[in-house]
């Protein structure tokens, strides 16, 4: 499929298929716990199998937004438990000198291999739209080794030590992004919420140059990269954002999507922003139904915009909220 040519057909759609980030709440469907899906490439292709057959999200399946897996593949430590996603627990890099040390795992540490292969059997099972892998960006990952909490810390007072960790971790993230490509799918989400806490400057310095070099090194007209930022930053780094060379960038629900609109290019997707914690999985249908509307009446007057979920749907989150959502689409655009 040319990649290029599915972002340009959607923006002259005049009706738009929503593009949510769903993966995770068909455990309840399967009836199985997060920690029993994350260990087994059969039940996550079963899973996003099931989304596909229960979200009429036609435009796009986006797989799983897990963003300690990288992580754990370098050495982490991860918290597990049946009803969350994955975490990342204390840090492996505090100084040069573990920077130095520090490892690039090949693909297929930990649990890669099996992400890698679930990528695999869901491409054979989802024919009708394409599907995207998920990964985590380079600052993200930077930062869960070296702690989140310090990482805008180092930034000032250990750059070398960033940028030594940041070389390693875009190393990894380029090879294991061409394993999924490997498999046949269509693109992959890359995860860079830290990124949003950061500045101009320092956003441009410590993630988009890193970005920019994944993009390069593994996006082409059969594969898209899309970049994901759920910071309050955006508006603010919009600028550097929109030229790290990405076609499709999805937005979290920390800015108003309306204030970004006029500055996504073009030829360019923008998608958000219904909130993940406070509407998919703790809100009602009448509210999560209202919301969607509300975005959707803001922004898509703009013809490159794309209704979404602000982040990854957590697991939990009751498909009636679901239902919910698309049915506030398919309501929209019948008007």
């Amino acid at each position: 499929m040319n990649m290029y040519q599915w972002v340009d057909d959607i923006i002259a759609s005049e009706k738009k298929k929503a593009m949510p980030v769903l993966s995770f709440p068909s455990i309840q469907k399967m009836g199985i716990t997060v920690a029993e899906l994350i260990n087994d490439s059969d039940k996550q292709a079963e899973c996003l199998k099931t989304c596909a057959d229960n979200a009429p999200n036609a435009a796009a399946q986006v797989s799983f937004m897990d963003l300690s897996l990288e992580a754990e593949a370098f050495g982490s430590t991860i918290r597990v438990s049946d009803e969350e996603v994955p975490t990342v627990i204390g840090s492996i890099v505090d100084d040069e000198e573990a920077a130095d040390a520090l490892e690039v795992p090949e693909v297929g540490a930990k649990r890669t291999k099996l992400n890698i292969e679930a990528i695999e059997k869901a491409h054979k099972l989802i024919t009708d739209r394409p599907l995207f892998a998920g990964v985590i960006g380079p600052f993200s990952l930077a930062g869960r080794l070296m702690d989140v909490s310090m990482a805008m810390v180092y930034c000032f007072e250990e750059p070398d030590m960033v940028h030594t960790v940041l070389g390693k971790v875009t190393e990894f993230l380029i090879n294991y992004i061409n394993a999924y490509k490997a498999t046949g799918c269509e693109g992959v989400v890359v995860a860079e919420p830290l990124a949003g806490l950061l500045s101009d400057d320092l956003a441009e310095e410590f993630s988009m140059e890193y970005m920019k070099k994944i993009v390069d090194a593994c996006q082409d007209e059969n594969f898209l990269i899309v970049y994901h930022n759920c910071g309050n930053s955006v508006p603010a780094t919009i600028e550097t954002i929109v030229n790290n060379g990405c076609r499709v960038f999805h937005f979290g629900n920390a800015i108003e999507m309306a204030d970004i609109m006029e500055e996504i290019p073009a030829n360019c997707i923008a998608m958000g922003n219904v909130d993940p914690a406070s509407q998919f999985r703790n809100g009602t249908p009448e509210s999560i139904y209202a919301r969607t509307q509300e975005v959707m009446e803001q922004c898509c007057k703009y013809p490159n915009f794309v209704i979404s979920s602000g982040c990854d749907i957590p697991p939990m989150s009751p498909w009636e909220n679901i239902d919910a959502f698309f049915k506030a689409v398919d309501v929209f655009y019948a008007k």
